[in-house]
C-alpha cells in the first residue's frame, strides 16, 4: 500500500508524451516492488492527473486546475464556509464511535478529515484523492502513521484483499458520472455490518440545468428556489470559482434506490443546517432554512440478495 501510495502521488509535466508516461511506468527501476498491473494504474494515474477536464473516460480533476486550487484551497482555509458550519457536523453527527475501526476516505482532499478519524481512535485510514495536488497537501499537513494517502480517483481505487469498518465521501459523488458502479464498488470494500457515510450536492441543488437557482427581484433580495429539470438526471455545468465546473445531478430516489438495490439498509438521512456559529459568522448561511445546500446519507452494509 505505501508504494502505490508514493507512487500515486507523483506527478509529471503534461508536455510529456503518452508513451514516455507508459514506457516509464512500466520500466522505471523506482517502481521494481510493483507488478505489472500496478505499474499500468499508475500510467493511468499520471495521465488522469494532468487533465482537470475533458475527454471521454477522462475524470473531471479541478483541484489540480492552477486558478481554481489556490483559490479553493484560501477559503477552505478561511474556516468560514458551508463545509465547516452546515456538511462537516452534520456529517461526524452520522458516524459512530471510530474507536479501533478502519476507514476509508473517498475524496480525502488535504486530509483534515482522515486526521481527524485517527484523533477519535481509528485504528487506519485510507485516504484517496484524484488530485495530485490534494494529496500532496495531505501529505505535508495530515501526515499520521496511520494514515495512508492514495493519489487515484476514487471510481478506479483497488485494493485487493482489504475491507473497511467504515467507508466516507465528503462531497465527491456528485463529481461521479457512474454512482450504480462506485456504490457496487463501496459495497464490495466494506466489512460485513459496515457503515458507509456520504454527502453530496442535495438533488434540488443540481437539477436546473443552469445551477443558478435563486430568483431575485430588482434589488437582489432572494424570492425563491427554483426547480427545474428535476427528473432530467445528468450532467450539469456551472461557473464554481472557475467556469466549466461538471456534476451529475440524480434525483432523491436514484441516491436511495440504487444503495438498497446493492444491498445497503438504509439508516439516516439529513438535509443539514447550520450550526449556531456559523449563523453568526456567515450570515447567508439562513438560506439553510428555505432549501438545503446538502444531503447526507448512512447506510449499512446488509445481506445483498
Amino acid at each position: 500500500m505505501k508504494n502505490i501510495s508514493k507512487v500515486g502521488s507523483e506527478a509529471l509535466s503534461s508536455s510529456f508524451s503518452f508513451h514516455y508516461y507508459y514506457i516509464r511506468a512500466m520500466v522505471n527501476d523506482s517502481y521494481l516492488g510493483l507488478g505489472m498491473q500496478d505499474r499500468k494504474r499508475v500510467f493511468l494515474t499520471w495521465r488522469i492527473n494532468n487533465i482537470w477536464s475533458g475527454g471521454v473516460g477522462v475524470k473531471q480533476n479541478i483541484y489540480d486546475n492552477n486558478d481554481f486550487f489556490p483559490r479553493y484551497i484560501s477559503l477552505r482555509d478561511s474556516g468560514i464556509t458551508y463545509n465547516d458550519f452546515v456538511e462537516q457536523p452534520a456529517i461526524k453527527s452520522l458516524i459512530s464511535s471510530l474507536n479501533g475501526k478502519s476507514v476509508l476516505d473517498l475524496g480525502c482532499g488535504t486530509g483534515q478529515f482522515a486526521k481527524y478519524c485517527i484523533e477519535q481512535g481509528a485504528s487506519k485510514v485510507v485516504g484517496v484523492d484524484i488530485s495530485k495536488n490534494m494529496i500532496e497537501r495531505a501529505n505535508k499537513e495530515n501526515k499520521h502513521e496511520k494514515i495512508d494517502y492514495i493519489c487515484t480517483p476514487i471510481e478506479d481505487f483497488e485494493l485487493q484483499n482489504h475491507k473497511f469498518d467504515k467507508i466516507i465521501s465528503s462531497l465527491a459523488i456528485h463529481y461521479i458520472e457512474n454512482y450504480s458502479a462506485l456504490i457496487k464498488k463501496v459495497y464490495g470494500l466494506l466489512n460485513e455490518n459496515g457503515e458507509f457515510i456520504f454527502s453530496t450536492e442535495h438533488p434540488i441543488v443540481t437539477s436546473r440545468k443552469e445551477m443558478d437557482n435563486w430568483i431575485t427581484d430588482k434589488d437582489e433580495n432572494k424570492l425563491y428556489w427554483a426547480v427545474d429539470n428535476y427528473q432530467e438526471e445528468g450532467k450539469r455545468e456551472q461557473h464554481w470559482i472557475i467556469d466549466g465546473v461538471i456534476k451529475y445531478h440524480r434525483t432523491i430516489s436514484t441516491l436511495m434506490n440504487t444503495l438498497i438495490n446493492n444491498g445497503f439498509v438504509l439508516e439516516k438521512v439529513i438535509e443539514p443546517q447550520s450550526i449556531p456559529i456559523g449563523l453568526e459568522l456567515k450570515p447567508k448561511v439562513i438560506s439553510e432554512k428555505r432549501r438545503p445546500s446538502f444531503i447526507i446519507i448512512k447506510v449499512r452494509k446488509g445481506s445483498f440478495l
